[in-house]
């Protein structure tokens, strides 16, 4: 008889699985799967397309990205105000999926492709935040803070698992077949995770209690209520500026980066497959930790220490730039930086709201992960474009400026993590 672990064996060996939690928890994995390999077919060209009208024009795309969240997040909180989650959540993918084939059919039907391309880029730039959002604000809803803390580090190793796959369609397929008709694949994929949020929809109404029964009416309140319910509570606000000092982070690198690959890689489609192969390592790294480390060590060490030690370790990041200022280290810490931001710090950042109530969880959770994070993608691409030209800063200057904000970031983690080991436990999902 083999004595070859079952599938269930296999998982609780990855996670701590209880009675009754393995089938949504593997639903919510492959959701997550589908949802980043359809992002991350187009993260590589959306990057490519970014320099089409020049690096200089970047400051100005991230802010018409920062536009576009300010109209898309009162329209959602609009939408979600009135209608149940299992209407407005799969809408929400409809139109995205409406969307992308709208792009394919653009980009194929114009030769000159730099207004397209600079639409698409800040499309993309909102789109990815947006539906992620909803997907965690969903897990959020379903799964208690105890929950959380066991499975979302696995969960987001199907965001991992996605991303190696769609990075790597993108780099080996985007030269031979055409990376705009990549499109194509990215909308079927993201089509495919509505039955995946069918099914946890139905789950969640079989374990609903009847006070559960009323708690998933429409949501009610207006369309900026998320801004408001941040505002008035200190532990969202601390999540705002924790999302802001992250993003920040994430900018300042990405600008940098940016500015070198134009150099190196002047070719679209050579530096379309280069961002693929760094996507690639980047999310083959991250799903080992995601998978085999990171749902164990929180349970062990909590979540404020798993919050801290990202931003630490990018300010010392930014001092080896500093020290080193090279494509090579940029990169290095580059991969780095998102390691541990993809396996460590947001699956902490969602575990956050486990805690709070649904109004919250959907309508501030997506305030924050939208407005907020690409309102520090324009506040910062703006200092960041405003301190080169005024103080003629290289590379090594900027990093300087990096580790400060890293250092900041870490003094907020920490704020955050005793907050919400304060809070009491939630109640089970229903």
């Amino acid at each position: 008889m083999s004595t070859r672990p079952g599938p269930a064996t296999l998982l609780d060996r990855l996670v701590f699985v209880h009675p009754g939690e393995g089938a949504p928890l593997a639903a919510a994995f492959v959701y997550n799967f589908l949802l980043f390999a359809a992002y991350y077919i187009l993260r590589p060209l959306r990057d490519s397309m970014g320099v089409t009208g020049g690096v200089h024009a970047l400051d100005d795309l991230f802010w018409f990205t920062f536009l576009g969240m300010l109209l898309a997040v009162p329209l959602f909180g609009w939408i979600s105000g009135r209608f149940r989650r299992a209407v407005f959540l799969p809408w929400t993918y409809v139109f995205f999926i409406v969307n992308l084939l709208a792009f394919w059919a653009m980009f194929t039907a114009f030769a000159d492709d730099t207004w397209p391309a600079r639409v698409f880029f800040v499309w993309v730039s909102v789109f990815n935040l947006f539906v992620v959002s909803v997907f965690w604000s969903f897990m959020a809803d379903l799964f208690n803070k105890e929950q959380a803390g066991r499975m979302f580090a696995f969960i987001a190793g199907g965001a991992s698992t996605g991303a190696i796959i769609g990075s790597g369609l993108t780099a080996f397929f985007a030269e031979t077949l055409g990376d705009v008709n990549l499109l194509l694949v990215s909308s079927g994929m993201l089509g495919a995770t509505l039955f995946l949020m069918r099914y946890l929809l139905r789950w969640s109404a079989g374990r609903a209690t009847a006070g559960d029964r009323v708690a998933d009416r429409p949501l009610g309140g207006n369309p900026f209520a998320g801004i408001t319910l941040v505002l008035r509570s200190g532990y969202l606000a601390g999540i705002a500026l924790f999302v802001f000092l992250m993003a920040g982070v994430t900018t300042f690198l990405y600008l940098q980066q940016a500015a070198l690959l134009a150099t190196h890689f002047p070719d679209g489609s050579e530096r379309t497959a280069f961002l693929g192969r760094i996507d690639t390592l980047v999310n083959g790294i991250a799903l080992l930790f995601q998978l085999l480390a990171v749902g164990r060590l929180t349970a062990r060490l909590g979540v404020m220490a798993m919050m801290v030690a990202v931003p630490v370790i990018v300010a010392a990041g930014f001092l080896l730039i500093a020290a080193s200022p090279t494509l090579a280290t940029l990169v290095a810490v580059y991969v780095v930086r998102r390691v541990g931001q993809y396996a460590v710090t947001r699956p902490s950042l969602h575990i956050l709201y486990t805690t709070v109530d649904r109004a919250a969880k959907y309508k501030a959770k997506n305030f924050n992960d939208t407005v907020v994070y690409r309102g520090s993608d324009a506040v910062v691409a703006s200092i960041h474009e405003a301190v080169v030209r005024s103080l003629a800063l290289g590379l090594a200057g900027i990093a300087w400026l990096g580790a400060g904000i890293a250092v900041a970031w870490a003094g907020v983690a920490i704020f955050l993590g005793r907050a919400h080991e304060r809070t009491v436990p939630a109640r089970p999902p229903g």
